[in-house]
């Protein structure tokens, strides 16, 4: 069993460092390891044994067969969950300053079980109510509400390597509305939450993922560091020759067109390499992940304890930007990374994206392993969605590599802004999940 009470971050101070430490001490959640059999409502299917809800909704264990290009073939475990969910963030000027409208929400997989998380993170199961336990607060306000005014609204993938086609509405909604108060959720300054995504465990996956497609409220100040200078020359209009988003779609195309690698769903029960017991799935060489079995009790969730599967890594994964100036402007170096699970087979990735030891080594593993302090600009764990995966960490690292890696890079590779890079992240289906979440992080830089 774990302890539902996790140890305060030091780096929250203020107000807001009230709040949060008040939040996670009133929202105690417990996570018991159960077996298959002692989940409530969940069972394995007659017909092709997959891992579903009694009621059909939420979401379903299934199987994958992934086919590389290389002619491998490998069976997975995958999560399968068609309902399209919402993720939204409320913002409000108070005072004339923009607020963000947080809230503390515990997560079974989280590590530290309670983070901060969009004003409304919740699947169709949910605020449809198919658990039968309490609406979704603040819904209404992402439903054509007249006082708000849409400044993002976009469909989203998911971690392609563990869901099948996942998505989720990211939506950012600016209000003039009275918003009700509630003790789960707290208006946090902008500028304020830009600094929490320095401290680990501390922003969820989803309130990352809004964010990176979220547009600035102000941009970056003058600074006498010429790292931050090149970085807000780069959140903005690049020069003519820089990263055409025209070229940046076609190279795109191009890299889809190329792959030979694709994926489909199969029965759980007839994947290869995966052995189940009465508590888990596991691959059988212990590198990639289990399917495990949890019951969960909780404060201030809609329902107040439930059961539920959750797919556990084995070890920690790596999303990295290389970064450098040309002429004068900072770039991030992205490549076009294919995964089995993605609604489009392929987007636009870190430049170091590992899930598990023993993947093919990538041309910039070693640069994006530095500890050099001068060159280390971003480096944090952060947590993967803590309601379907139990302690899924990724380090997230941002290294200024300089002239080291020269302007002309391998064919799947490619120099863009930030600009270009949240353009195109806005628009759905471009970006994947960890790079989204890198862009956010890369706000906490100036």
């Amino acid at each position: 069993m774990e302890d539902s009470v996790p140890r305060p971050h030091p780096s929250v101070t203020g107000a807001f460092g009230r709040w949060w430490e008040e939040r996670r001490r009133a929202a105690p959640l417990t996570v018991t390891p159960v077996s298959f059999a002692d989940l409530h409502q969940w069972h394995f299917a007659p017909e092709g044994g997959d891992l579903v809800h009694s009621t059909g909704g939420f979401f379903a264990v299934a199987g994958m067969r992934r086919f590389e290009a290389d002619g491998t073939v490998l069976d997975q475990p995958v999560i399968s969950q068609p309902e399209i969910g919402m993720l939204g963030i409320l913002v409000k000027r108070l005072g004339g300053v923009p607020h963000a409208l947080m809230q503390a929400k515990a997560e079974p997989g989280n590590v530290g079980s309670v983070q901060l998380s969009p004003t409304v993170q919740a699947t169709r199961s949910n605020y449809t109510r198919v658990h039968r336990g309490h609406g979704t607060r603040h819904l209404e306000h992402f439903s054509g509400d007249p006082r708000g005014r849409v400044l993002v609204d976009s469909l989203q993938s998911e971690q392609g390597a563990w869901f099948w086609r996942k998505r989720n509405r990211n939506v950012l909604v600016e209000t003039t509305a009275e918003v009700a108060d509630h003790p789960d959720y707290h208006w946090v300054e902008l500028d304020e939450l830009r600094r929490l995504l320095r401290t680990d465990h501390l922003v969820n996956m989803d309130a990352r993922s809004v964010l990176g497609t979220a547009p600035l409220f102000r941009p970056p100040p003058d600074s006498d560091d010429p790292f931050v200078r090149a970085l807000a020359r780069s959140y903005a209009e690049a020069p003519a020759g820089h990263d055409d988003e025209q070229e940046v779609r076609t190279w795109l195309n191009d890299a889809k067109s190329r792959c030979a690698s694709h994926a489909r769903l199969l029965p759980l029960s007839g994947i290869d390499g995966w052995t189940r017991t009465d508590g888990e799935i596991g691959d059988d060489d212990g590198t990639a992940f289990r399917i495990i079995a949890v019951r969960v009790t909780a404060t201030g969730r809609e329902v107040p304890g439930w059961s539920q599967p959750l797919l556990a890594p084995r070890s920690e994964s790596v999303a990295t930007f290389l970064v450098r100036e040309i002429d004068g402007i900072l770039h991030l170096l992205v490549q076009a990374r294919a995964e089995p699970g993605l609604h489009d087979l392929l987007e636009l990735a870190p430049t170091v994206h590992r899930h598990y030891p023993g993947e093919a080594p990538g041309p910039f593993d070693a640069l994006s392993e530095s500890q050099d302090p001068a060159r280390v600009r971003y480096d944090a764990r952060h947590s993967e969605e803590g309601g379907r995966f139990h302690r899924a960490i990724t380090r997230h690292r941002v290294i200024d590599v300089g002239a080291e890696v020269p302007v002309d890079v391998p064919e799947s590779y490619r120099w863009l802004t930030v600009r270009r890079l949240r353009t195109l992240a806005r628009q759905g289906y471009y970006v994947n999940v960890e790079a989204r979440s890198l862009l956010a992080c890369l706000h906490s830089l100036w």
